[in-house]
């Protein structure tokens, strides 16, 4: 893992956090590009309104922790990340998951292109 390559999925990825933290969906969808492909925990979305309405649909005070394990650069313009994130809930236990991203460059800023998670066994 190079440096390079999580930083720039931190830059992402700590935008999507703040706004998971703060039960913003509309700030979450923001993170995506406009084509993203989402895979929650229930059916795949495609484009950022599935995102929001995922992400309006959670409980409020959850809260995503991360940890970036393995990263590629698959283009300059491309990069994927795997991680493990945790999601915390106010009145239940952590959810452990495995996180698949890719993240696109467009313009000046970086954006989720593609969002696949699964849960740990």
């Amino acid at each position: 893992m190079t440096s390079s390559e999580a930083q720039i999925l931190r830059t992402v990825l700590d935008r999507w956090k703040s706004a998971v933290d703060a039960h913003d969906p509309e700030r979450v969808a923001s993170c995506f590009t406009e084509d993203a492909i989402f895979q929650g925990l229930q059916p795949y979305t495609v484009g950022r309104d599935g995102v929001a309405e995922y992400y309006a649909a959670q409980p409020l005070g959850l809260t995503a922790a991360y940890d970036i394990r393995e990263t590629r650069r698959l283009a300059d313009d491309l990069v994927l990340g795997y991680l493990s994130v945790d999601f915390g809930f106010t009145d239940r236990p952590v959810v452990s998951v495995h996180l698949g991203v890719i993240v696109r460059r467009i313009g000046d800023a970086w954006f989720i292109g593609h969002y696949q998670v699964s849960r740990l066994g």
